[in-house]
């Protein structure tokens, strides 16, 4: 299906919120996800279905100084 990632149009065959985080592998990373426009616990990812051009933004945070 047709999805919005971090703005960027993909094409992915994916169910859920939790599919697109395994697709990028980001499951271990400390992460937010937001789901056109409603911020996600993580407990809802497994949960919540993605549709045809669902927006979808995956922010990860990155140590440094």
């Amino acid at each position: 299906m047709k999805i919005t990632v971090n703005g960027k149009q993909e094409q992915l065959e994916v169910q859920t919120v939790e599919d697109i985080v395994a697709h990028y592998a980001l499951q271990e990373k400390p992460i937010v996800v937001e789901a056109d426009g409603i911020v996600l616990k993580r407990e809802q990812w497994a949960t919540t279905l993605v549709r045809e051009d669902s927006k979808i933004e995956l922010v990860h945070f990155v140590g440094g100084g």
